[in-house]
């Protein structure tokens, strides 16, 4: 009787262990996912800055949008 607990309690050790791992690489991904989208929404804000700060507008920017 006590083996077979012993047994199943390392069954279960065994699928917690392999549950926290794919959850821990979940997490990794999901961790460069978000610093890489962090870094395309800094570069897109630079970009965004850079062109109003030039000064130089486009017509089309100046025609309102129901011409």
């Amino acid at each position: 009787m006590t083996e077979d607990r012993i047994t199943n309690l390392e069954i279960k050790i065994s699928f917690t262990e392999d549950l926290i791992e794919q959850l821990n690489q979940t997490v990794y991904k999901q961790q460069q996912q978000i610093e890489f989208l962090y870094r395309e929404l800094k570069s897109i804000k630079e970009q965004a800055g850079s062109s109003d700060q030039s000064g130089a507008r486009n017509l089309k920017d100046e025609i309102p949008p129901h011409y």
